[in-house]
């Protein structure tokens, strides 16, 4: 093994493996020729924190407290290797664990890993693919990240420890003048739950349940088959439109007796010739549920309950009056979930978060559903010092939730990001105030304010 540093003084190491190695070490069955393979490795390390502070009476809590506080340490280490004609290979391998934070600082993780009780605690296989290039196509079979921009409602989310991944087959072609062709397979997800719960990256599942409203929550727990084609054909504009076909759907009444259609549309605006650096962007989508079983039908209408489309339409705008700034305004609306409506929620199914514009720290659940959001943001660079940006949403929710969903919604996130070092900090403060809960789930707490900071640090190699 030796390690290689090449003329540009980039940080990268090469560990040159003979065949046999590989497969012992990295589980790939990939024959290479007797000197061994090029396995080119990188990779990041964290300390990960995050605490809040809430006035709920059901639940009242300090911040910095250990017992509403939650911590991690990991380190995450990328092998990519040529396998020679046109294929090659990725896997990832990831520890995340509390370094004795969570018995002393905190008292929970953000992440956890928990596939084995022995050696391996606390490491996971995160990614293991193999792509191969033909011709105008590429192909990439296995545990892999799934791009926003390419597949906007089975997406990577970057907000926690670690990345969450997804195993898939994908499908990249560019036969078509200014087109990207996508087709995707996508059977499950690497587990990213929420802001203050516990995310599993070894808890896969058939993509993650995405409750909806209603009496009876809808969810996905199947499989989903995805189309996007992106175009950049009009001038200054790109084009994305995707289609999905989303197997076992289930509406709380019986399991997986449902399925969905989903259809979503992203238009982006932008080009140095507009003024102020102008940006503009447009999305609408729709989630399309079929109830398939009889039984299941007779039971929905028994309780009164319908299932219905969720439609969603966003605009934002941008622009950069002066070098070092730049604003933002933003404006969203979903339909769906009203009275005793069964809808999915416009959410991530392999993940928490919502791909409308308005989607800032904490507000996915408010905004996914039966609502209207206006968000305005401002970021300052200040160069070597960092960035700064300021954000303020407001949501008027009208959402039925038997959980108890805001009727109104403020939330304000201060973010504060710099490198130093080789070393990027993350500072975050965020207030989010809840008025006018469901008084008969949530008793006294239809009013209450949270506070939460957010503290990491990323060593990336």
């Amino acid at each position: 093994m030796s390690d290689v540093t090449n003329k540009t003084g980039e940080r990268m190491k090469k560990i040159i493996l003979s065949a046999a190695v590989a497969a012992m070490a990295f589980s790939t069955s990939a024959v290479a020729a007797d000197k061994g393979i090029d396995i080119v490795t990188t990779g990041q390390a964290v300390v990960y924190y995050q605490t809040s502070d809430s006035n709920k009476a059901a639940n009242k809590s300090s911040l910095a407290s250990s017992d509403n506080s939650s911590a991690n340490v990991g380190l995450q280490l990328n092998l990519a290797a040529d396998l020679q004609n046109n294929f090659t290979f990725g896997s990832q391998l990831t520890y995340v664990g509390g370094a004795g934070l969570d018995r002393t600082v905190v008292d929970a993780n953000m992440q956890t890993n928990t596939q084995s009780a022995n050696t391996t605690d606390n490491i996971a296989l995160t990614k293991i693919f193999v792509a191969k290039k033909i011709a105008n196509t590429t192909f990439k079979l296995g545990r892999q990240e799934l791009p926003k921009s390419l597949s906007p409602l089975a997406f990577t989310e970057g907000w926690n420890v670690f990345k969450n991944t997804f195993d898939a087959i994908l499908a990249i072609n560019s036969d078509i003048p200014k087109t990207t062709l996508v087709g995707a397979y996508v059977t499950s997800t690497t587990n990213s739950d929420d802001l203050t719960t516990v995310g599993d990256m070894t808890a896969k599942s058939n993509l993650n349940d995405v409750t909806g409203a209603g009496n009876n929550d809808m969810a996905i727990d199947g499989n989903a088959y995805m189309i996007t084609a992106q175009n950049t054909a009009l001038p200054m504009t790109t084009v994305t439109a995707s289609y999905y076909s989303i197997k076992n759907v289930t509406s709380g009444v019986n399991n997986n007796d449902m399925s969905a259609n989903a259809m979503w549309l992203n238009v982006a605006v932008a080009d140095k010739s507009l003024p102020m650096g102008l940006k503009m962007g447009l999305q609408a989508g729709n989630l399309d549920p079929k109830v398939e079983s009889s039984a299941t039908a007779a039971a929905l209408v028994g309780l009164g309950d319908s299932v219905s489309d969720t439609n969603a339409f966003g605009l934002k705008a941008s622009i950069v009056p002066m070098p070092a700034l730049t604003l933002t305004g933003i404006y969203t609306s979903v339909d769906g979930g009203e009275n005793n409506e069964v809808n999915l929620q416009v959410r991530n199914v392999g993940g928490v978060k919502s791909p409308m514009y308005s989607q800032m720290v904490g507000n996915q659940t408010q905004i996914s559903l039966a609502n209207d959001t206006l968000v305005l943001k401002g970021s300052y660079n200040m160069g070597d010092m960092g960035s700064v940006t300021l954000a303020y949403g407001m949501t008027d929710d009208t959402s039925y939730n038997a959980a108890g969903t805001a009727d109104d919604y403020n939330e304000l996130d201060l973010v504060y990001k710099v490198k130093s070092g080789g070393v990027s900090y993350l500072a975050a403060y965020v207030n989010q105030d809840f008025k006018g809960l469901n008084t008969a789930v949530n008793a006294t707490d239809s009013n209450y304010t949270n506070h939460i900071v957010r503290l990491w640090a990323r060593l990336n190699f």
